[in-house]
């Protein structure tokens, strides 16, 4: 698996192809690429430069949203890597402290995620959109030791751990994602564990957890490398397996996914698994294997 980006070393003007500044748009014209409702690309020097006006507050992960409708979709930007850092250059240029920054952005976003729980929250926008998964990812997890693969920013660890009932490892492939996650974490007085490591390649014991859940990580793999997650997850869990993926008619490139699901594609994943398993639909497809027996 190929490591993402590590958000804690983003943002600074080497690291990045477009150089991301907090402040006013420029009114002058001058080598002005295009002017969104919330972002301006211009050209300067041999980069682009991506100005905003984002305030603390507008940080969470809605911020996906904005990118993708205002800069992906319509091309001015493209590449799952410009993504990513321009996403981590946009929160990190808008409270100068890094740690606060992302504290901040965890805050916010976990805010926002349980007042669309709780029926508010933006209809349609990257966060409402994932929190019927999280739900039902919770009400699938029972309590216990639980192992999260490819956990990135961590939202549903943190979300589960907060539960009381169960003993979470949030895991990644990228060493400063689980560094930031566990400063969150640590913030917030959630008693979470962190593991760097490869989701096909997870330093723990045969059956060391309960259950073992991935949350949209199949669709950036391609499918040999899907079933040797699978196949890892199996190996890890003493009870459940529990995976979820988007249904999409097309990869969605912005995100860095490389395949699609349907409820066949899930079916052969549970076959290959050699146990038990359900396949059943709730905002995407979830693949949940009985590894007890």
């Amino acid at each position: 698996m190929s490591a993402a980006p590590d958000p804690l070393a983003l943002g600074r003007d080497r690291d990045v192809r477009v150089r991301v500044v907090h402040g006013e748009r420029r009114r002058d014209r001058a080598d002005v690429i295009t002017t969104t409702a919330h972002f301006q690309l211009r050209r300067h020097g041999g980069q682009i430069e991506l100005r905003h006006g984002l305030r603390p507050d507008q940080l969470d992960n809605d911020l996906a949203g904005l990118l993708d409708v205002e800069l992906f979709r319509p091309g001015w930007l493209s590449g799952n890597d410009v993504f990513e850092r321009v996403f981590s250059g946009i929160v990190r240029s808008t409270v100068p402290d890094p740690m606060l920054a992302w504290r901040t952005f965890y805050s916010n976003t976990l805010a926002k995620i349980r007042q669309t729980a709780m029926g508010g929250g933006a209809p349609g926008s990257v966060i409402a959109e994932m929190v019927p998964v999280y739900e039902r990812a919770r009400q699938l997890t029972p309590p216990g030791r639980v192992l999260d693969l490819a956990s990135c920013f961590g939202f549903f660890p943190l979300l589960l751990a907060e539960r009381g009932d169960t003993s979470v490892i949030a895991s990644d492939v990228v060493p400063g994602a689980m560094r930031l996650l566990a400063d969150v974490a640590h913030s917030r007085h959630v008693p979470l564990d962190t593991l760097a490591c490869d989701a096909t390649s997870v330093p723990l014991p045969n059956r060391s957890v309960d259950t073992v859940t991935a949350l949209h990580l199949l669709e950036h793999l391609d499918p040999a490398e899907g079933v040797r997650v699978v196949a890892e997850a199996v190996r890890l869990a003493a009870n459940w397996v529990v995976i979820a993926v988007p249904f999409e008619d097309v990869p969605d490139a912005t995100y860095g996914h490389v395949r699609t699901f349907d409820v066949d594609a899930l079916t052969d994943l549970g076959i290959a698994s050699g146990r038990p398993f359900t396949v059943t639909e709730h905002h995407g497809g979830w693949l949940v294997i009985d590894t007890a027996g």
